[in-house]
Order: C-alpha cells, then structure tokens, then sequence
C-alpha cells in the first residue's frame, strides 16, 4: 500500500504520550496503594488497575513502533541476483473446495520465475476431495503428495512433504491465496542477499471483502497488523512467520528441526526456533498476494480461536524458554514475542476492564480510587493523543477513522473467543486443527452468541441504570462511567451489525 510521508508532528505527539501515559500510570499507582478502601474493593482495585496496565503495555508496544517508524520510515530491502535457485511451491490443502484451490494452482502456474517446482499437499480424509486434489494435479502438471493420518495437522504435512524435497527455498501459500506473477522473482533476490536470513514474510489481503462486514472488517484488522506491526517487528528482527504467503530457506528450517507440530499456529512457533538458533526474518511491506476473508461470525470466531490458542501456546513456551535461555535473543526480541503471544489475553483483560463501570453503577464498587477531576485531568490527555495518533496514523495510510471503528466492533464482540481460546492454549488442552471454512456468509442461530448477547443485556441495563442515577445524583463519576458503559455497548452492538446473511 502506498504510504503518505509522516510529519515530525507525529514524532512530537508520540513523545507526549508517552509522557502522559507515565503521568496517568504514576498518579494511578500511588492513589491505590495510599487508598484506605475495604480490602476486597482494594483486590478488585489491584485487579482491575494490572488489567489496565496489560492494555496500556500493549498500546506502549504499537505506539513505539510508529515512533520508530515516524523517525526513519520502513523501507524494503531491494536486492537484485542473476541467480535463480531451486523454490518448491507448497499448497497445503484439507477439504479445501475444488475452484479454490484450481484458482491458487492457476496463479501459482503464472508465477514468473521459471525454476520452482509446485506440490498440492493433500491432507484431506474425504474421498471426494482426494479425488479432487488428484485431478487437480494431473490438469496443472504439479506434484501431488499425500500421506496416511493426520499427524501434527499442517506443519506435520509440512515436514512430511520436505523430506522428498530438495529445493533452496521453499514458498508456502494456503489453498485460498493467490500471489501475483512478480512474487518470486522480487522476494528471492532478498533471500539470496543474505545467507543468514532464513524468512521473508509477505502482506496478506482478502478480495472477498465486498461478500459480507465481517469479510470487510477482517480485512482491515489484518491491515493495521501489517503496517506499523508487522514493520516495526521487522526492524527488531522479530517478524515472525504468518502460515502463508512466504518464502523460507530450506537449509534454516533443517537447522531447527523442521516446523514445529506442538502448536495450533506452527508459524509463530517455528520463527522463534530459528530466531533462537541465530536465524533473521524480514518484512516485505508489498502486496503481492491475495487470498480470502472468513465472510461469516462463524467462520471468524473459528479462525480467531485458531489463532488465540497458538498464540497462548507460544506465550506459555516463549516464557519457559526465557527463563532458560535469556541470552538467545535480545531484549527487543524478547518484548515482540511476549506482546505476540499474550496479545489475546486481551479478551479478560477487556472483561475485567468491562466490569468496572458496570459495578459502580449497579453496586457502587470503586475501581479509581481517586477524586474524578484528579483521574480526568491525568487520562484525558493520554486518551485523547492515544486516539489521536491511532487513527491519524493509520489515516496516513489510506484507512478510515470509520472502517477501523468497525475493526474494533469486530475485536470486541470476540471477547468470549479469545478468553476460552487462551485458557485452552496456556493449559495445553488438545483441539483438533479447524481449516476456516470458504464461501458462504449465512447468520449464526442467536443461541450460539448467548455470552455476547448476555453482555450486550448488561450493558445496555446498566446504561438505563446509570443515566437514571444521573438524573437524580448529577455526579461526576456516574457522568463518567456510563460514558464508557455507553461506548462499549455501542462496539458490542456490532454483534447485531456483523451477524447478517
């Protein structure tokens, strides 16, 4: 995407929310410990103020990348080579409907870079879709590998197949992504530049965001995580794999044992064993591929789910791994990891955030334990040049405050996915890999969305609750918490806007 240049006003406006944010946080601080509360409205102080906290760390870690970035924007790493190398072109494909995967053979055929090899990795159980793959195979004159069982679902077939193949490189697409004919031939020269970067990792982009909201605002969830994100993870050298649309080198990923099977998203895992061995990974911030966005709550909340468990997982073996193994990476690595792999922690994170407008409305419970003029004259500042800078940042580059309100509408109503999803990847509880499903955007029985309509019922009695105690109490502090009782029940009436047909 082409990118407006940032001003040095945005460099200016970082630095002061940062300040502002030490201010909030410092005055936050020391008004709890010094509060003389009853002891359990101090715990769900203590509480609710570390869930505050674990928001305003993540916000920090978004917010130094548009710093760095506004200093000395990303640019990517051209190199140019008469080489050539052997790249093998992995589809991995389970039930994957036949004119999806014909229109990724056909675009992956168009590829032009005339020394790759290309393997439909079949790992279907039905009979239907074998035959499928197998006729596929035999009209596009690719290689076809299969096997028996299912063992460590996507990465297992993975390194199955890699055994039986001997290319430099190898470039994985999933079975709904379509590159561009110019992938291969600008991505490879960067590989070949450095023999010590084992991964460059591609945007991904959905040309079915037109089928339905949900398909919409994906897409633009997606796109915020690969602008500032993913280009500031790269300037670390903590740009982790994404499953699709990249290109690897094939004596790397040997180094370390091959993908990693112990997780759900073997992606993420597999980077941090080939950081951890001294491998680099880069970011090319260019949209040379294409594929397809859930286009229903179902079909999102099963990939969201996909991607909160392993990402849980990482965090739970990221943790272990730095108690051990400090040195293997650096400080900053270190910092991307832990904000990857705890970033849907988020889901009670929000709940407990949530809670606490709702329980001074309905029961008086205190989360602030400070005059209001004191809190609002500490955090509006930091809420105001937070907003602010997220979406005038993101304006730069060609998203609007609108589209990304909707992103947030989205994030919100998965409160409950994300926290059942965590629960399960911290505990290691086993789940079979679900494949998210294509075409059809059909509407969720209201019955399958009981905890986001139970939240949407809360919020909304608790607004009616609160504006009743404004009339007669007038003050300031139910003023300002059904504010945000009135706020976050807007986001999760995205439930009702993103649940259609």
């Amino acid at each position: 995407m082409r990118k407006a240049p940032i001003s040095g006003l945005m460099v200016v406006l970082v630095i002061l929310l940062f300040i502002a944010l030490a201010v909030y946080v410092t005055v936050r601080g020391y008004f709890l410990v010094v509060s003389d509360y009853p002891l359990v409205e101090r715990i769900y102080g203590f509480v609710f103020f570390a869930a505050e906290l674990f928001v305003l760390l993540h916000g920090f870690g978004y917010f130094t990348n548009v710093l760095a970035l506004s200093i000395k924007p990303y640019r990517n790493q051209q190199a140019a080579s008469q080489e050539q190398p052997t790249v093998a072109i992995l589809i991995p494909a389970r039930h994957e409907p036949k004119e999806v995967l014909e229109e990724t053979l056909l675009a992956c055929r168009n590829l032009g870079y005339p020394n790759k090899t290309i393997y439909i990795l079949d790992d279907s159980s039905i009979l239907s879709y074998k035959d499928e793959a197998r006729e596929l195979a035999s009209r596009f004159n690719v290689e076809l590998f299969s096997r028996n069982g299912n063992r460590g679902a996507k990465a297992g077939m993975l390194n199955d197949a890699l055994v039986h193949i001997n290319a430099k490189y190898i470039a994985v697409f999933d079975a709904d992504q379509n590159p561009m004919p110019g992938f291969l031939q600008k991505i490879v020269p960067v590989l070949e530049a450095d023999s010590r970067l084992a991964l460059v990792q591609t945007p991904q982009f959905y040309t079915n965001t037109a089928e339905s909201r949900v398909a919409w605002s994906s897409n633009i969830q997606q796109a915020v995580f690969y602008e500032y994100i993913s280009e500031g993870k790269s300037v670390k050298n903590a740009m982790f794999c994404c499953g699709t649309n990249f290109v690897m080198r094939k004596d790397a990923l040997d180094s370390v044992g091959g993908f990693e099977e112990g997780s759900v998203t073997e992606d993420v895992a597999t980077t941090l064993k080939l950081h951890m061995a001294g491998w680099k990974s880069l970011y090319y911030e260019y949209a040379y591929v294409f594929g397809m966005a859930p286009e229903n709550l179902g079909s999102y909340f099963m990939q969201q789910n996909r991607w909160a468990m392993g990402s849980a997982q990482l965090f739970r073996k990221a943790a272990g791994l730095f108690l051990r193994r400090q040195g293997s990476l650096s400080p900053l690595q270190w910092f991307e990891y832990f904000l990857s792999g705890s970033y849907y922690f988020i889901g009670w994170a929000y709940l407990i955030l949530l809670s606490a407008p709702i329980s001074y409305i309905l029961f008086d419970t205190p989360s602030y334990f400070m005059d209001p003029s004191v809190f609002m004259l500490t955090f509006i500042p930091y809420f105001i040049l937070s907003v602010l800078l997220f979406y005038s940042g993101l304006e730069m580059r060609h998203f609007s405050p609108f589209n990304l309100i909707k992103g947030q509408m989205l994030a919100m109503i998965s409160i409950p996915v994300y926290m059942r999803a965590v629960v399960q990847g911290v505990l290691n509880i086993s789940v079979p890999f679900q494949v998210t499903p294509k075409n059809g955007a059909g509407a969720l029985s209201y019955t399958q969305l009981v905890p986001q309509l139970m939240l949407w019922v809360l919020h909304l009695a608790s607004l009616c609750w609160g504006l009743l105690r404004i009339y007669y109490e007038g003050d300031i502090s139910l003023f300002i918490n059904v504010f945000w009782i009135g706020y976050h029940l807007f986001l999760f009436s995205g439930l009702f806007y993103f649940n259609e047909e």
